[in-house]
């Protein structure tokens, strides 16, 4: 144990530096705080050379990305999912899937790697990077998926922060009350964060209501990822889904699952459910400057603009399917 410690500390060392900065950068002159991680991590990338770091960067970008998914259960209760009512689950369901698929079928069109489509189509169906993480971890792991995981960190990153400056203005215009803007906000803005801080610009109501919608589309992250990871992982299923394909499930997804059953039973105190939440962030924060250092920036520009593309569709998409529900279904 003692020779692990000391193996990973000095890449963990590096990874904890970064992400300590980013969230002075973030708190001191706004912005996202996963793409200054991301971006920092990119402009290091020399350091990952060095033998001394590496496995500590490797650890931050396997072990502690895996930890940081599954207490990101603890912000997800059942009365959160049960509150935004039958028809607005059953279109955030609705969009969720359809994203993934489009993202899949977009691969296949642009000749590109079917995982390419769902890490794209299940970041910008769930919860931007985080779920861009979620899915490239149970995905055969290549040169080609971490590079494309981090431009999608990237993309969905910018997409929500434009999103959450002009959907607000948008929805004003269209005249859009309070709920249906709330919804539309939780329903279609990529990142948490930005969810909450353009419900928060369009009012309060909308804001309670975009967050609640946000939290189930969070929730969605776990079906997703272990439809993804029975039938794409590293351990294809050939079999039909059973008790045999319970051994399949990331154990990061159980551990989600059990903090989602917990936050839901109210065991914990506030204070202590408030700080899982918060580890949870720092957590894939340290995770994406693990990405960043890996990753070299010039391999990751050679990408193209197919994946680009497939996140722009992707975003008009839901955001199409979301004014669709809106203004015709609800």
């Amino acid at each position: 144990m003692t020779n692990v410690i000391k193996l990973n500390l000095p890449g963990v060392l590096v990874c904890l530096v970064i992400a300590m900065s980013t969230s002075f950068l973030s708190e001191n002159y706004g912005g996202p705080q996963l793409l200054y991680a991301l971006l920092i991590g990119l402009s290091l990338h020399f350091l990952y050379l060095q033998d001394t770091v590496r496995p500590g960067i490797d650890f931050c970008a396997k072990t502690i990305l895996r930890l940081g998914v599954a207490f990101l259960g603890i912000r997800i209760t059942f009365s959160d999912i049960s509150a935004i009512g039958v028809n607005t689950g059953l279109m955030v369901i609705c969009a969720v899937v359809a994203t993934v698929i489009l993202g899949f079928l977009l691969a296949k069109l642009l000749k590109l790697s079917p995982d390419f489509g769902l890490i794209a189509g299940g970041s910008v169906g769930i919860c931007g990077a985080s779920a861009a993480l979620a899915v490239a971890s149970v995905l055969p792991k290549s040169k080609e998926n971490e590079q494309f995981t981090l431009l999608v960190v990237v993309g969905v990153t910018v997409l929500s922060t434009i999103a959450m400056v002009t959907y607000p203005f948008g929805l004003r215009i269209l005249d859009v009350d309070n709920l249906s803007a709330g919804i539309f906000i939780g329903a279609t803005i990529h990142d948490v964060a930005q969810v909450v801080a353009a419900g928060m610009l369009f009012g309060p109501e909308a804001g309670d209501v975009s967050t609640v919608v946000k939290l189930f589309r969070v929730a969605l992250l776990l079906p997703v990822v272990l439809v993804i990871s029975i039938f794409f992982g590293t351990q294809k299923s050939t079999n039909k889904l059973g008790w045999g394909s319970l051994k399949l499930i990331p154990t990061f997804l159980l551990g989600f699952v059990a903090l989602s059953i917990v936050a839901s039973m109210k065991i914990l105190p506030l204070v202590l459910t408030q700080q899982i939440g918060g580890l949870s962030r720092w957590m894939l924060v340290i995770a994406i400057a693990a990405a960043g250092l890996k990753t070299n920036f010039e391999e990751l520009a050679k990408l193209g603009w197919q994946p680009v593309l497939m996140l722009v569709v992707e975003t008009l998409f839901i955001a199409l399917l979301g004014l669709i529900f809106i203004f015709y279904i609800t």
